[in-house]
C-alpha cells in the first residue's frame, strides 16, 4: 500500500481501486485540503504564474528555428542569424532559471505543509489511549506518519504543478501547430489518438506487473526484517526454526525473479512502444508535407518547427489523460492522513484543569467499573482507599482485573463508571502532566529508547543534572553497572536494551521513575519475569523506591505480598477480600487458598 502513493511510477489499477475505496470509506473535503495550503497561496500563485510563463516562453523556440531556417540561413543574415540564436540561448537560460525557481517555492510549501501535518499528526496519535495501539498494527501507524505524509510531497511538486504545467503546453502547443499549419494539425489529429491509446494500454499492463513485483517486494522486505531483527532472531535461534525461514525466504525471492523478468521486459515493450510511436508520427508528418495535397506549399523550416512542437505534446497530453488517476491517488493520501487526525482522543487534559498543590499521595477509588468497548465489564464496584504514604498488593487470577485497575490509577483508561481521586481530585480533572509528575509506573516490560543510558533517564526529566541522574542510578542501585560500562553513561543501549539483563533494564526504569519523583508509585508486576537473584536485586530497589510514597502493587510473590499495608483480592473483576496478610489467612477465604495453592504460581 505504501509503494501505490509513494512511487508515482508503479501505480497500477488495482492501486486505483484501493484509492477509491479509501475515498468511499472517508470522504475528503476539498475546502479541508485548500485550508492547509492558504497560508502559502501567494507562493503558490507566484508557482502557477512561472509554470505558464515557462511554458509559453518555450514555444517561442519553434518559431525560431522556423526563421533560422528559411529566412536567416537562405538569405545568408548574419546578424539575424546571430539575434535568432541568441534568442534560443536566452529562451533555454529563461526556462531553466524558472524551472529551478519554480522547483524551490513548490518544494518550500510542499515541505512546510508536510512538516506541520506530520508534527500535528505525530502530537495527535501520541494522545490517543492504549487501545488504539494495542488494536492497531504499529506498520500501519508508521506508514501513514512518514510514507503518506511523505507522498504528499509529489502532490504539490508533481501532481499540481504537472496539471498546470500540461494543460498550458498543450493549450499553448495545439494554438501554435494552427498557426504554422492546419493541414498538418489535422494530420497529427487523425494520427496521435491511436498512438495514444496504443501506449496507455501498454503502460497499463507494465503497471499491473509491477504493482505485483512491489507486493512481492513488499512481502520479501517483512521476511528481512522480522528474520533478523533481534528479538527475531533470537526466537529463531530457541525455536530451531532457521531452516524453515531460510526456505520460505528462499520461495520469495525466487518468486521475485520471475517478477523481475515480466517487469523488465514490460518496461522495455513500454520503451519500445514509445519509441515506435515518436518515429512513426514525425514519418507521417514528412509524409504529408510531401504530397501536394496536404503539403500546400509547405516551407522546410514549418515543417521542422512543426515536428519540433509535436514532439513536445505527447509526454503532456499523456500526463494530463492519467490526471483522474493522480488526483484520486492524492486524495486518498489526504483521505488517510485526516482519517487518522480525525480520530476521536479519549483520554485528554480537562477544559478546566484543577490544580493539586503539594502531592500526599492518598489514592481513592468509588464504585469503579471498567469494560473494554462494548464487552464484558473487566472491574465492576470497585471501592478501595489508599492512604498517603500507605502500600496496597493486588493479588488473584490472571484475567482477575489487576492491571485494569493498576492502569486507571495512572489513567491509561478512564473509568466506564465511578471514579479514582488523588487526594479527593477526580484524575480526569487534572492535567496529563500534572497526574504523569503525580503517579509514576514501573511495569514488567521495560521499554529503553535506542540511545544511551543518560538520554533514557533524561527522557523521564529532560532538566535532570547529571548530579541528579547519578543520584537516581544510585538508589535504583544501578549506578555501579553504568560506570563500568566502555562509555558510561553515554553508553548506547542497543535496540530495546538487549545489551543489559533484565534485572538492569528493571533499575534502568526505576531510576527512570525516580527522577520524576512521584507521590504514588504503580508497580505493575516489575519483577514477574526475573529469576530469583535479580528479583532480589530489584526488589530491594523499589523497597527503597516506594519509601514514603503510596504503592499500589500487582503482586506475584508472598514475599511481597505479606508486607503490604493492605491485601486487595480480586476475582472476574471483584474486590472480594480486603485486609492484612494475617487477617486474610485467618478469613480462610480465597487469599488463603492462594497462599496455600503457591501465590507465585497463580497470581502473577
Amino acid at each position: 500500500m505504501d509503494d501505490q502513493h509513494g512511487r508515482r511510477g508503479t501505480r497500477s489499477p488495482e492501486a486505483s481501486r484501493a484509492d477509491r475505496r479509501q475515498l468511499e470509506r472517508a470522504p475528503v473535503s476539498l475546502r479541508r485540503i485548500a485550508r492547509l495550503f492558504a497560508p502559502h497561496r501567494r507562493r503558490l500563485t507566484v508557482v502557477v504564474a512561472l509554470i505558464v510563463a515557462s511554458s509559453v516562453v518555450g514555444l517561442a523556440q519553434p518559431f525560431l528555428v522556423k526563421h533560422v531556417i528559411d529566412v536567416a540561413l537562405p538569405g545568408q543574415d548574419v546578424g539575424l542569424l546571430l539575434a535568432l540564436v541568441a534568442g534560443m540561448v536566452g529562451i533555454a537560460v529563461a526556462t531553466a532559471a524558472l524551472g529551478v525557481v519554480q522547483t524551490w517555492l513548490a518544494t518550500s510549501v510542499g515541505q512546510e505543509v508536510m512538516h506541520r501535518l506530520r508534527s500535528d499528526l505525530f502530537a495527535h496519535l501520541q494522545r490517543q489511549s492504549l487501545g488504539f495501539f494495542t488494536r492497531t498494527r504499529g506498520g500501519e501507524v508508521q506508514s501513514r506518519l512518514v510514507n503518506d505524509i511523505g507522498s504528499m510531497q509529489s502532490v504539490v511538486t508533481s501532481t499540481a504543478t504537472s496539471v498546470a504545467a500540461n494543460v498550458t503546453v498543450v493549450l499553448g502547443t495545439a494554438v501554435a501547430m494552427v498557426a504554422l499549419s492546419w493541414r498538418l494539425a489535422l494530420i497529427l489529429l487523425v494520427v496521435l489518438p491511436p498512438a495514444v491509446v496504443l501506449t496507455r494500454q501498454v503502460a497499463r499492463m507494465r503497471h499491473a506487473v509491477t504493482a505485483e513485483r512491489q507486493r512481492a517486494l513488499a512481502d520479501l522486505h517483512v521476511q528481512v526484517e522480522e528474520g533478523l531483527s533481534v528479538s527475531g532472531v533470537l526466537l529463531t535461534k530457541t525455536l530451531g526454526a532457521a531452516p524453515a525461514l531460510a526456505r520460505r525466504f528462499d520461495d520469495a525471492s525466487a518468486a521475485l525473479v520471475g517478477l523481475e523478468i515480466r517487469s523488465q521486459l514490460a518496461g522495455r515493450w513500454r520503451m519500445a512502444t514509445m519509441t515506435v510511436v515518436f518515429a512513426a508520427v514525425p514519418a507521417a508528418l514528412y509524409l504529408a508535407a510531401g504530397l501536394p495535397v496536404t503539403g500546400g506549399g509547405m516551407t522546410i523550416g514549418t515543417l521542422v518547427a512543426f515536428v519540433s512542437l509535436q514532439g513536445s505534446l505527447f509526454r503532456p497530453l499523456m500526463g494530463l489523460l492519467n490526471v483522474g488517476v493522480d488526483v484520486t491517488a492524492s486524495l486518498a493520501l489526504f483521505s488517510r492522513i485526516f482519517e487518522y487526525q480525525d480520530l476521536p482522543v479519549e483520554i485528554d487534559d480537562p477544559a478546566t484543569p484543577a490544580r493539586l498543590g503539594r502531592v500526599r499521595g492518598e489514592v481513592r477509588l468509588d464504585r469503579v467499573g471498567f469494560a473494554y468497548d462494548d464487552a464484558a465489564p473487566v472491574l465492576s464496584d470497585v471501592d478501595l482507599v489508599v492512604p498517603a504514604g500507605s502500600s496496597l498488593a493486588l493479588v488473584g487470577e490472571t484475567g482477575s482485573g489487576k492491571s485494569t485497575l493498576a492502569g486507571l490509577v495512572a489513567r491509561l483508561h478512564d473509568p466506564t463508571t465511578g471514579s479514582v481521586r488523588l487526594d479527593g481530585v477526580d484524575l480526569r480533572d487534572l492535567t496529563l502532566a500534572d497526574l504523569a509528575g503525580a503517579v509514576g509506573v514501573v511495569t514488567q516490560e521495560t521499554y529503553l529508547l535506542h540511545a544511551s543510558v543518560r538520554d533514557n533517564l533524561l527522557h523521564a526529566r529532560p532538566d535532570a543534572t547529571d548530579a541528579e541522574l547519578e543520584a537516581a542510578a544510585r538508589a535504583a542501585r544501578i549506578h555501579d553497572v553504568l560506570v563500568g560500562l566502555p562509555e558510561g553513561y553515554d553508553t548506547v543501549v542497543g535496540a530495546r536494551g538487549h545489551r543489559f539483563s533484565g534485572g538492569e533494564k528493571q533499575r534502568l526504569a526505576i531510576a527512570r521513575t525516580l527522577l520524576r519523583d512521584p507521590r504514588v508509585l504503580v508497580l505493575d508486576e516489575a519483577t514477574s519475569a526475573l529469576d530469583n537473584t535479580t528479583e532480589r536485586e530489584v526488589q530491594a530497589a523499589l523497597d527503597d523506591l516506594a519509601d514514603g510514597r503510596t504503592t499500589i502493587t500487582i503482586a506475584h510473590r508472598l514475599s511481597t505480598v505479606r508486607d503490604a499495608d493492605q491485601i486487595a483480592v480480586l476475582d472476574a473483576g471483584r474486590v472480594v477480600e480486603l485486609g492484612t496478610h494475617e487477617e486474610l489467612l485467618l478469613r480462610g477465604g480465597r487469599y488463603a487458598d492462594l497462599v496455600r495453592g503457591g501465590l507465585a504460581a497463580t497470581a502473577a
